[in-house]
């Protein structure tokens, strides 16, 4: 179970003096967004590069920070995924600081004009990007979600109020440090970044429970984590979801393409929630032995049904019987589940019913197959012939994300800069009455 999970799981009874601190801290962010909402492109680009310095000025005392966070976790056994994602170094800040470039580059969401008309009794009428206000996060281990949120949250006119978690407590405050001194030093209110970490637990509870002051929570980690969140919250929840990613292997795939599109999809990074976890094998794939040895090559433990224990060469050490469990397991780790399906019907079933929802590729040279494949899968991402490791608000020319979203309202699959605003109608008249 996560970290975060274990901290939520107990009670939801908070400390008097904490909520009442935690709303204050929310008043404070609500006069931020304030400020925020009327700055133009320009002021928030110049905070954004800004932060980005700071950042790079700050880098040894960040990794400092995060080495007494990697020791504390490791003394405690924390799991091998979350370490990983906990870790910094030189060219994950290296990221953050691109990152937070990128978005600068990005064209500003507010004051788009979505849609408008002029009605026949002359009224005009449109539909303008807004912010959302104050936005909350919950998540766990991932010091780099400070900075993507910060940044995401500023250039779309938000404040943001932070829960890292106890295992990140020293990066993420050393990183809030510098963002709000950051922001600050270009003329915008130090409020528009806050955390709750003090507070520990009673914090992240507090956030769920500030209603009214919050405008929005996203939870971002492991499955207990999200459902304690969506089950708990008070405030408007937005559901990011596990990433339990199927691969579709159909028997036109050459193995050429397969092989690098299947171990990428596993092994780039396993810890993050689009690595691929189970690999639905067609019957007749010619390309399947060579993919399931390239796993091996790279390590991974393979969770076999009989068929595909029979392509992989028998079963091992590295080579087990899967369990139903593994179908719906999100391992965030070097195994993979893997299964002979008779057809594209079989595997879409197998998909429609262990899904998360969140992304599933088909590698194919049948484009009558990709198609069907696209039309009907239920995913808030479908890849055809790509690594599913392209899930990301980054890679998909977003700047950064504040999440990968599994729910249908509002926003779905990765979470940038307009999926962290509203809209608002503007109805302009002369002296329009209605009759």
């Amino acid at each position: 179970m996560s970290e975060n999970a274990q901290e939520h799981q107990s009670t939801f009874s908070v400390p008097e003096d904490v909520q009442t601190a935690v709303n204050a801290m929310a008043d404070d962010a609500r006069r931020a967004s304030r400020a925020l909402a009327t700055a133009d492109r320009s002021r928030k680009d110049r905070a954004l590069i800004r932060i980005a310095e700071a950042i790079d000025a700050s880098r040894e005392v960040i990794l400092r920070s995060n080495s007494d966070d990697v020791s504390r976790g490791r003394e405690k056994g924390l799991a091998e995924n979350l370490l990983d994602r906990l870790t910094l170094n030189d060219e994950r800040i290296d990221g953050l600081i691109e990152a937070l470039h990128n978005l600068a580059s990005q064209v500003d969401p507010i004051g788009e004009i979505l849609d408008g008309q002029t009605l026949p009794n002359g009224l005009r009428v449109s539909r303008v990007r807004v912010p959302l206000g104050v936005v909350g996060a919950i998540y766990e281990a991932r010091p780099n979600v400070t900075v993507d949120i910060a940044g995401l949250a500023l250039k779309s006119g938000n404040a943001a109020m932070l829960r890292g978690g106890s295992a990140a407590l020293e990066t993420n405050k050393t990183l809030v440090g510098v963002i709000r001194d950051a922001l600050d030093a270009a003329g915008l209110p130090m409020d528009a970044v806050q955390s709750v970490d003090e507070y520990g637990r009673d914090g992240a509870n507090a956030l769920m429970l500030a209603q009214g002051k919050v405008d929005v929570l996203i939870p971002r980690g492991g499955g207990n984590l999200i459902q304690s969140v969506v089950q708990n919250a008070r405030v408007p929840v937005i559901e990011t979801g596990e990433g339990n990613v199927h691969i579709y292997l159909d028997d036109t795939a050459d193995a050429e393409n397969a092989v690098p599109l299947v171990v990428n999809s596993k092994i780039h990074r396993p810890s993050a929630c689009n690595s691929a976890e189970t690999l639905l094998i067609q019957k007749g794939s010619q390309a399947a032995g060579e993919v399931l040895k390239g796993l091996l090559d790279a390590d991974v433990r393979l969770h076999v049904d009989d068929a595909s224990a029979e392509l992989a060469g028998g079963f091992s050490d590295r080579v087990v019987a899967a369990t139903d469990d593994d179908w719906d397991s999100e391992t965030l780790a070097l195994e993979m589940s893997v299964k002979v399906v008779d057809s594209m019907e079989d595997a879409l079933e197998h998909i429609q019913k262990y899904s998360t929802g969140h992304t599933e590729l088909i590698i194919t040279n049948d484009l009558r197959k990709a198609d069907e494949f696209v039309n009907r899968v239920d995913s808030a991402t479908v890849m055809v012939n790509a690594s599913t490791r392209f899930t990301d608000g980054g890679e998909l020319g977003l700047g950064a994300e504040v999440g990968i979203s599994t729910q249908k309202l509002h926003a779905r699959g990765p979470m940038g800069l307009a999926q962290l605003t509203s809209s608002q109608w503007v109805v302009r008249g002369q002296g329009h009455v209605r009759g």
